[in-house]
């Protein structure tokens, strides 16, 4: 059978085994770049966030905010667009590319007996806004969480800001993002 071709099983075992170290260093490689991935989309959806409540503002809030991610999904009677994409105002709380967006915002305080202020969508408007996005599985999704509100300012800790992201100004923890995160 010397005249025979094919490959031994010994190359068969050299192949795999260089393909083996191939993977291992190709592996953690990829899953940072999965990461940075994520974290860079969750910073700009957070200022597609403060884009479209600023847009809101101006044109249908009265110079006051929407109160939730759905709201920004309704018609803007100006343009007959959103004014944010379905991807980030399916629900009150999205998951988009590893990361989970929520947003609140304190209601607008009336004197007795006033009417509501109601935006041009029907919406009862906000008087300030905090939007934060964490991801849904710390370490494997994403190791940054981040937040943003009226100042338009997007902030990254190590720790969740949902909850202590305050609806103006900086939060008492983590540091502002200058630029996208690389």
């Amino acid at each position: 059978m010397r005249g025979s071709r094919g490959f031994t099983l010994i190359e068969l075992v050299v192949v795999a085994a260089i393909i083996a170290i191939i993977m291992t260093i190709a592996m953690p490689i990829y899953l940072h770049g999965r990461i940075r991935a994520n974290e860079t989309s969750a910073v700009t959806s957070l200022q597609a966030i403060n884009q479209a409540q600023h847009v809101f503002a101006q044109t249908c809030g009265r110079q006051r905010f929407a109160p939730s991610l759905p709201s920004l999904a309704k018609v803007n009677p100006g343009t007959s667009e959103a004014f944010l994409s379905p991807d980030l105002t399916g629900a009150n709380e999205v998951i988009k590319n590893g990361y989970l967006f929520r947003m609140s915002g304190s209601e607008v305080p009336l004197d007795v007996g006033v009417e509501p202020l109601l935006a041009c969508n029907g919406e009862t408007p906000v008087e300030g806004y905090q939007a934060t996005a964490d991801p849904v599985h710390p370490g494997n999704s994403g190791i940054k969480f981040y937040g943003t509100n009226t100042m338009v300012v997007v902030y990254e800790h190590l720790e969740t800001l949902n909850g202590r992201m305050p609806e103006t100004g900086a939060p008492n923890l983590g540091q502002e993002i200058k630029g996208i995160p690389r």
